[in-house]
């Protein structure tokens, strides 16, 4: 992993993505914003969210000016699954039409500045409606059929990441399970392939957070640090983003579990701008508050999810038990009054500080070592 000033503690920092009032700015100002909200780091999406055309000239400007701010920069590539990859167009663009040429040429800049812990991803959340929002659920190519090409696509580009000391972090994204992550760094090579562990996602494929971070803990290189309040809908689970430390999550067990495997990552949280950056309408209500059904009610979602147990998805559905009775006993907001109202940047801004201040917290809970 990449070293840290003080390789004791783990840093707390913000995907790059989400830092609130960095809309119509140059993207290398995040690195100033992040600074300025206390934070250790910015967690680049991808190295073209630095610079589309990859020109090591403007890439290492980056660098520098994360080294004088004493910022950890972290960042990725993109899409590995070829059924999705059409939806990061810029791969192919860096490569001249030629995609694995793409991705090395996106590895090579990245590395040049010294990231050599790279996120990628094997699908992406779509705004339709009920379980067509995720890959998982294509009538067009199953859901095995495109873990087989990610996984050869991932052989193809091995030995790149080999030439280049690199390792691909696979995201715990919502379209796949972390039983399938492992089997994928198993086949490919766990020298290769690393964990981009987020905290939340795996929820929506049932999986029990503590479970399942204990399932990919040695594996684990980057993260994106969220929080949520589960609860029980009438056609499935319900889950809504809240502050870190506010939702359903044990975080400190959680990151003792990674640490325990011996993961060291820095902690990047996936927050929200505001309504207006993000994409909301005049009313100001935050398209990503509304809630998301896990619809673990239906067949054919269980039927897709041939590795998860029983045991776990109770436990899933016990924490939405417990979501429903802190709303009832007024420990929680209800999902529909905080979806309901407006989210400015001041909101933004103190959903950062709240998930900062939790995970600084811990260290002084005898959980993982944080900043002060």
């Amino acid at each position: 992993m990449t070293p840290t000033p003080d390789a004791t503690r783990t840093r707390v920092g913000i995907d790059g993505r989400k830092v609130p009032g960095a809309q119509g700015r140059p993207p290398i100002e995040r690195l100033d914003l992040a600074k300025d909200l206390g934070l250790d780091g910015v967690f680049y999406r991808t190295v073209f969210d630095m610079d589309p055309a990859l020109a090591a000239g403007d890439l290492i400007e980056y660098r520098h000016r994360a080294d004088a701010l004493g910022l950890y920069l972290e960042t990725g590539v993109g899409n590995v699954n070829p059924y999705a990859m059409a939806e990061h167009p810029q791969l192919r663009r860096a490569g001249d039409g030629d995609t694995v040429l793409g991705f090395r040429r996106a590895i090579e800049a990245a590395a040049g500045i010294g990231c050599r812990e790279l996120w990628v991803v094997t699908g992406g959340y779509k705004n339709y409606p009920g379980r067509f929002a995720y890959d998982r659920f294509r009538s067009d190519v199953d859901w095995p059929a495109q873990l087989d090409e990610t996984a050869r696509f991932l052989d193809l580009l091995a030995p790149v990441c080999r030439e280049h000391g690199v390792h691909l972090n696979l995201e715990t994204h919502e379209e796949i399970t972390s039983f399938e992550l492992v089997r994928l760094i198993e086949r490919v090579g766990p020298d290769v392939l690393g964990i981009t562990y987020d905290t939340t996602n795996l929820l929506q494929r049932g999986e029990d957070p503590l479970a399942s971070a204990r399932r990919v803990a040695p594996h684990v290189r980057q993260t994106h640090v969220k929080d949520c309040l589960l609860g029980v809908g009438a056609d499935g689970l319900r889950y809504q983003l809240r502050p870190v430390g506010a939702g359903t999550l044990d975080l400190a067990a959680i990151l003792r579990a990674l640490r325990d495997a011996g993961a060291r990552p820095n902690l990047s949280l996936e927050t929200l701008t505001s309504a207006a950056e993000s994409g909301g309408g005049a009313d100001g209500l935050h398209p990503y508050l509304r809630p998301l059904t896990i619809e673990l009610y239906d067949p054919a979602w269980h039927a897709v999810h041939p590795d998860l147990s029983a045991a776990e998805l109770a436990a899933v559905v016990r924490l939405a038990a417990e979501g429903d009775r802190r709303v009832a006993e007024g420990a929680a907001e209800p999902m529909s009054a905080f979806a309901g109202r407006p989210f400015t940047h001041a909101d933004a801004v103190a959903f950062v500080r709240a998930g900062a201040a939790h995970l600084r917290s811990l260290a002084t809970e005898g959980g993982v070592p944080c900043p002060a």
